[in-house]
């Protein structure tokens, strides 16, 4: 990715961001595509700045329901952002590594990623203005320096740009899903051989908070699934390799073949508990842990890759389930 200082014909200022649909993509709308394409950007957003002539397709600007195809190039004039206004918060952030460029940490569950209405403070980008005051403006106002998200109750590993150049690179890398992402959750049931699931989802068409297959528009989304560990019939440990990051992805695929992570009211019933016995567990909040993060260096180019352990609530579950249940680890003989 390129960024440079350009204006467009209807007088759209600001920097030029250039991306590449990767090798093998199918053909859709740029204004879809670039929605995907992390840059912050909504098809509303990037439909005005087709309308001013601020995206191209190899140089030539496009209009919103334009297709492109693999190999083409898709520049963007994005505009400066507004002056951030987000109260700078001293919160207890989980820092793994930092240098000039970017920091990678351990988000607690319950921390909201940005603020938003009725979360207008005490979020994870209050606590990064703190901790690194020049982030204000980094890759835009409302989520300054973020590439990415977790849900408020997923816990785990994430990166932040902590300059533009960092963040266009780390952007580009997103575009193209070329990041290596892991999850660990705690799914019901006794999940079976290694799976993929190759199921498209979005905005339920029924319920708008819900994120499913049942979309008027839906994208493209691939998990692969591993078993880790069994706990009898009740419970599985399962690894989630994600091929696409869409807004709850492994939460959706887990619902989506009868496995819903435990814990997850949304998407899931009769999840918020497992009785073994006369023994009850109760989950207090989804049981989903971003545990390995890898990526090259938006700079540097050195490869780099993280990985964080259970965090304690979803130990406390692991041992509940071992304790009542025995655990199986995956490939042995049972």
């Amino acid at each position: 990715m390129a960024a440079q200082f350009f204006a467009s014909p209807a007088g759209v200022t600001g920097k030029m961001v250039e991306l590449r649909v990767p090798d093998g993509a199918a053909p859709q709308r740029v204004d879809r595509w670039l929605a995907d394409a992390a840059l912050g950007l909504t098809r509303s957003q990037i439909g005005r700045l087709c309308s001013a002539g601020a995206v191209a397709v190899d140089g030539r600007p496009v209009r919103a329901a334009a297709r492109v195809v693999a190999g083409r190039r898709v520049q963007v004039i994005l505009p400066p952002p507004a002056p951030a206004h987000h109260p700078a918060e001293d919160l207890p952030l989980a820092v793994v590594y930092e240098d000039d460029d970017l920091l990678v940490l351990d988000k607690a569950a319950g921390m909201v990623v940005h603020p938003a209405p009725g979360h207008p403070q005490g979020t994870l980008v209050n606590a990064l203005l703190a901790h690194c005051p020049d982030l204000a403006g980094v890759g835009g106002a409302t989520r300054p320096g973020l590439v990415h998200r977790l849900d408020k109750e997923t816990s785990g590993l994430m990166v932040v740009a902590k300059n533009d150049r960092a963040h266009a690179g780390l952007t580009a890398a997103w575009a193209v899903h070329d990041i290596e992402r892991r999850y660990l959750a705690l799914a019901k049931g006794a999940l079976g051989a290694p799976l993929v699931v190759d199921v498209a989802i979005g905005r339920d068409r029924q319920d708008r908070k819900r994120i499913s297959a049942r979309s008027d528009h839906p994208r493209a989304a691939r998990t692969h699934l591993a078993p880790v560990r069994w706990f009898g019939a009740e419970a599985t440990l399962v690894a989630a390799q994600l091929d696409t990051g869409r807004t709850h992805q492994v939460r959706v695929h887990l619902a989506h073949i009868r496995h819903p992570v435990l814990g997850d009211a949304l998407y899931g019933r009769g999840v918020g508990r497992l009785r073994v016995g006369t023994q009850v567990h109760r989950f207090a909040r989804q049981m989903l842990h971003a545990a390995v993060l890898g990526f090259c260096h938006p700079v540097s180019g050195v490869a780099l890759r993280f990985t964080s352990p259970l965090p304690e609530d979803m130990a406390a579950a692991v041992r509940f389930l071992t304790d009542h249940l025995g655990a199986v680890a995956a490939g042995s003989p049972g």
